[in-house]
């Protein structure tokens, strides 16, 4: 009995050091790595122990939030410019900044048949709205417009653009229908290489500068144990095999 009673507290004082030894970081993540990043936080708080707090949204207002004291401790970018600026503005950690993802751009409609694997619907025109996230906020906006760019059907399309805040309502626009088609991370309608419904055209790369998403640890993450344990768990074969499950490249 008294075995058993000493290796409870030993049990207990293990539990309790660990526990002791947890931590939380504060991160704010681009929206369209909405699917993966849930996985990956899960995985990690089970084999850290740490638990990353996550908030989703545009990586531009995410940078405006930022400048202005918000508490963020680690962000996950759509982009590699806005974690390089805030590295250069000193609300970054110098070094601590990495790619994690590079993002695929589709084109995608929740109606089967309506986009063609070429993408040869947007020279057509027999849409009436094409959505795309605000290409001033969100990268894969930016991508979007690129590629009507050099495809010669931006001044055509234009007129039909409904834009959303971010790649997540923008998704939203054309799963719910108030969108024909729209331009979307490929992460958002792609699991193990397959498209989940409607119709799609996975946009070639060369049709656009790549979508290079870097993380990197703020300022008010320095020192913080989670945060380091997470830049480095990001780097890891698990997380990587989840983030190549859901369409994106590292």
């Amino acid at each position: 009995m008294l075995r058993i009673t000493q290796l409870t507290m030993a049990l207990l004082v293990l539990l309790g050091s660990q526990s002791a030894l947890a931590d939380e970081v504060q991160v704010a993540v681009a929206a369209n790595f909405t699917a993966p990043m849930p996985r990956i936080a899960a995985e990690f708080e089970k084999d850290t122990g740490h638990k990353a707090i996550l908030a989703f949204g545009a990586t531009g207002k995410f940078y405006a939030q930022i400048k202005n004291g918000a508490p963020f401790q680690m962000l996950l970018a759509a982009d590699d410019e806005t974690p390089a600026k805030l590295e250069k503005e000193g609300l970054a950690l110098a070094g601590s900044r990495f790619t994690y993802a590079i993002g695929r751009l589709v084109l995608w409609s929740a109606t089967p048949g309506l986009v063609d694997d070429k993408g040869d619907v947007l020279k057509k025109g027999d849409f009436s709205k094409l959505a795309l996230a605000n290409p001033k906020l969100a990268p894969y906006g930016a991508a979007a417009v690129e590629v009507l760019t050099k495809l010669g059907v931006l001044g055509a399309v234009q007129p039909k653009f409904v834009q959303g805040e971010n790649i997540a309502q923008t998704w939203q626009f054309i799963g719910t229908g108030n969108a024909d088609l729209g331009f979307i991370a490929l992460s958002q309608v792609s699991k193990d290489g397959k498209i989940s419904s409607g119709s799609a055209w996975v946009v070639p790369g060369h049709l656009h500068t790549p979508i290079r998403q870097d993380a990197v640890i703020l300022n008010n993450g320095k020192g913080n144990p989670a945060a380091e344990a997470l830049a480095k768990y990001l780097k890891g074969d698990k997380a990587r095999a989840i983030i190549k499950a859901y369409g994106y490249e590292y």
